[in-house]
């Protein structure tokens, strides 16, 4: 009846174990994003005690599974596989969750200093730059795309293209995109370091302003950003169309926060409710897929290693297309707001902004890079739309 038998013969499920209770503790006890890596970190725990039938199972171990009912797989497989299968295979969480993200995000910052918008789309080097290095590693185009996203610093479209290009990588992906957005305290400052001299950490973005006004001001913000989630999600819709599922449920989820009382019940809703009750399946389900046969492989380690580079990649990316654009122009942009073309909101652009002020005590430049750090949003969401367009 127990499982102590199962463990002896499976030794390699105790580390899994033991990877689960490392998740709890970086969640619990050290703060690292406890909202996706304590319900990961339960999943794998749940998913890998023997005979407890709370393993995902994959489609390429069991093929019947794809023509089978919800019914069928729950009675057959466990509630988890039906969890999986119904809401983490079908796309259905991760467009629900950045639905959340949207009404939670403010565009005004964006909106106000919409130049900076550019170097968050600079940032997405990383994802490319990754990906051509995994093919070289003996990746499929698949795999490596799906690996590259993670440069993105976005968790939610990382799993979304994973689904769609790669789901035998899901695990790994999942938690070394989580994993490496609650190191952005670590990760930005070691790249900072590297690539940004004194002298440009001290440019002072308000005193560029006041150097160099903008030519054109903003008249009514409030009606801009009712106007633009609708504009944007035209046109990317109709440039990338494979990018809508992602971006548009983010820009729906910012539209209905910005119109104000008439949709306020819908933007509690997506706020808070929905996109808590869908981080608690996607974590639980995304755990699960983590066990010793998909886990435990040298894939795994290239996966992790992979997308550390591609997220300092992402990073320098920023940094370097603001150090070209101060080349050519005489109003100066402070290079950390460029390092914050990451997807991680609004975590980036503290971090970057706490760096600026350890320079010089005046230099407020948070307003700025959530510019950057917004569009990073909107850019990791295009590039993978991009890639399942091209690879899916």
């Amino acid at each position: 009846m127990t499982a102590f038998g199962q463990l002896v013969d499976n030794p390699l499920s105790l580390v899994m174990l033991t990877l689960a209770i490392i998740l709890l503790y970086l969640g619990i006890f050290k703060k690292y994003e406890p909202l996706l890596l304590v319900p990961i970190g339960f999943g794998v725990l749940l998913a890998n005690f023997p005979g407890g039938n709370m393993a995902v199972i994959s489609t390429e171990v069991v093929p019947a599974l794809k023509h089978m009912t919800l019914i069928e797989i729950a009675e057959g497989y466990g509630i988890m596989n039906m969890l999986y299968y119904a809401l983490i295979k079908t796309g259905l969480l991760p467009p629900l969750i950045f639905m959340g993200v949207g009404a939670m995000t403010d565009f005004g910052p964006l909106l106000r200093n919409l130049k900076l918008a550019f170097f968050g789309a600079a940032a997405q080097i990383g994802i490319f730059s990754v990906l051509m290095a995994a093919v070289f590693f003996g990746f499929t185009p698949q795999e490596a795309a799906a690996l590259g996203i993670i440069g993105g610093a976005d968790g939610p479209t990382a799993i979304y293209t994973a689904i769609k290009l790669a789901p035998h990588l899901l695990g790994p992906i999942a938690i070394a995109a989580y994993s490496y957005m609650s190191l952005v305290p670590v990760i930005i400052p070691l790249v900072v370091r590297f690539t940004i001299t004194e002298k440009e950490l001290k440019i002072n973005m308000k005193q560029q302003d006041r150097d160099y006004p903008a030519a054109y001001k903003i008249k009514n913000l409030k009606l801009l950003k009712i106007i633009f989630p609708i504009c944007l999600v035209g046109v990317t819709s109709l440039l990338v169309p494979s990018s809508t599922p992602l971006l548009g449920m983010l820009l729906f989820g910012n539209l209905i926060k910005e119109i104000g009382t008439a949709t306020n019940r819908l933007f509690e809703a997506a706020s808070s409710t929905i996109m808590n009750t869908a981080t608690i399946f996607l974590g639980l389900t995304v755990g699960a897929t983590m066990t010793v046969d998909t886990f435990l492989k040298p894939q795994t380690l290239m996966i992790i290693l992979g997308g550390f580079v591609a997220f300092a990649i992402s990073i320098a990316g920023g940094i370097m297309a603001v150090k070209i654009y101060n080349i050519f122009n005489k109003k100066k942009i402070n290079p950390l707001i460029g390092a914050t073309g990451l997807s991680a909101v609004p975590m980036a652009s503290r971090v970057a902004n706490e760096i600026a002020l350890k320079h010089d005590s005046s230099n407020h430049i948070l307003q700025y890079a959530m510019s950057s750090n917004i569009s990073g949003v909107i850019g990791s969401a295009v590039a993978a739309g991009v890639l399942i367009s091209f690879l899916g």
